[in-house]
């Protein structure tokens, strides 16, 4: 048993025809691998085992969330991460095609040997607790979709807070020069946002998927709007609710425990969707636009926040990521930028802006895995230590994928336009993200001037 890591690594190695990158650490103690490498430890034959059950991430992620894979002392998760990406994506593992002659040959032989010395063909172990259950009902019916939901942003609002920070807004920053930390990116991108809808006092805003409120709460602050803010997570809810309490808006702001397909008390001046439009679902996708669209009154502006892939070739369908969808967002699906234009001009609307976020994304997702880290004895008494190694792997992988434009993520500006084809948008694009008066936001428009000469004569219908 002493040499038992090197009994490993070369029978796979002997098994794939390549070498493998990372070093691996085996309960006996002994190491073998590329020297420099990341350094796994198998803590035991169950990690051996979730490996060789569900070869690829799923089998990784259950050994790493169950803990019985472990970081050596000093490894780097995104070193690892990279590694097994690159490793993955190498045109000799592409093509592999192991045939019943490899795996009975010579190469296969000496691979079982091992395994059978290493004690690892045993069953397969039971998934960890903190993998989705089944399914029930109908995809992206309103109950699914509601413990889809629970699934992953119930997990409770304390837990949040430390990975988040105190601006608790869960979609990607807006890395603006003069950003110096998290909370100001993030502040900077509820302003962008509500500068791109052209919000003024007196105008009525939708926040589909609001979240923990932070958005409805800025807008109100600092345009002087009415917002009304829906989630179908309960946690979420209760505590939009009482932020809403504490900041004296309650006048103002309406947080709701509400479907997005339930809304019926439009018109609205202006709706916003950020994060929210992974969660719909292609088969739902035409409800959606076509419901905000009926919501939205003519000359008004929908700003939609939403994540994309990438089609390896034209018309690929979606293929879920198998730890995401188990672990993290169920159900949760991911289109081309361009299919989620298409889908908004067939249900009315105008696009009128285009903007990719994505190394935004992947600097937010550093942070917050930053906090994650930063807070970890903490976040695993609020939510377990399984959930907190979900929450940092699938973050750091997904840091990753936004930098190496594996996804990406793009704000989507369209407008409902009137009867007579007007889109009540100022002329530039420069005009409609000129800053608001830091002076004075209830009173005047961005950058001083009068609140309604930036953003062209649409009243309000309220």
């Amino acid at each position: 048993m002493a040499q038992l890591a090197r009994q490993l690594v070369e029978a796979l190695e002997g098994l794939l025809g390549v070498p493998v990158p990372l070093r691996v650490q085996v309960w006996d103690g002994s190491v073998a691998g590329p020297p420099g490498a990341p350094t796994l430890v198998l803590r035991n034959r169950r990690a051996l085992r979730r490996l060789l059950w569900q070869p690829g991430e799923l089998g990784l992620a259950r050994a790493y969330v169950s803990g019985d894979l472990e970081l050596a002392p000093g490894t780097d998760l995104y070193a690892v991460l990279t590694a097994v990406a690159h490793f993955a994506e190498r045109p000799e593992i592409r093509r592999l095609r192991l045939r019943p002659a490899d795996v009975l040959g010579p190469r296969g032989r000496q691979a079982l040997k091992a395994l059978l010395r290493a004690g690892a063909l045993g069953p397969d172990p039971a998934p960890p607790a903190e993998e989705a259950g089944t399914a029930q009902g109908r995809r992206h019916s309103r109950s699914r979709d509601r413990a889809a939901i629970s699934h992953h942003y119930d997990v409770g609002n304390d837990f949040y807070g430390l990975v988040l920070g105190p601006s608790m807004v869960y979609s990607c920053a807006y890395w603006e020069p003069a950003a110096k930390s998290l909370e100001a990116a993030q502040e900077a991108k509820l302003d962008l946002i509500c500068r791109k809808l052209g919000l003024r006092p007196g105008m009525r805003l939708l926040d589909v998927g609001c979240g923990w409120g932070s958005l409805v709460l800025h807008a109100a602050r600092h345009y002087g709007v009415t917002a009304v803010g829906v989630s179908i997570s309960a946690e979420q809810v209760a505590l939009a609710r009482g932020r809403v309490a504490e900041a004296g808006l309650a006048d103002r702001v309406e947080i709701r425990l509400q479907d997005y397909r339930e809304v019926q008390d439009g018109p609205f001046d202006a709706i916003s969707s950020v994060g929210m439009a992974e969660h719909v679902g292609t088969e739902q996708y035409r409800v959606y636009a076509e419901g905000l669209y009926r919501l939205l009154a003519p000359g008004g502006r929908l700003l939609n926040h939403q994540i994309a892939r990438r089609p390896e070739h034209p018309g690929e369908a979606y293929r879920p990521s198998p730890f995401i969808d188990r672990y993290v967002f169920p159900d949760g699906e991911l289109s081309p930028v361009g299919s989620t234009v298409a889908r908004l001009e067939e249900a009315g609307f105008e696009v009128r802006d285009v903007e990719s976020l994505r190394e935004h994304y992947g600097l937010t997702l550093r942070e917050w895995v930053a906090n994650l880290e930063a807070h970890w004895t903490e976040a695993v008494r609020l939510a377990g230590r399984g959930r907190a190694r979900v929450w940092r792997l699938y973050m750091a992988a997904s840091a990753l994928a936004f930098e190496e434009n594996r996804i990406g993520v793009n704000q989507i500006l369209a407008v409902r336009t009137g009867p007579d084809g007007a889109s009540q948008l100022p002329a530039s694009r420069e005009e409609w993200l000129l800053r608001r008066s830091a002076t004075a936001p209830h009173q005047q428009g961005p950058a001083g001037a009068p609140a309604d000469s930036d953003f062209g004569d649409r009243p309000s219908v309220r």
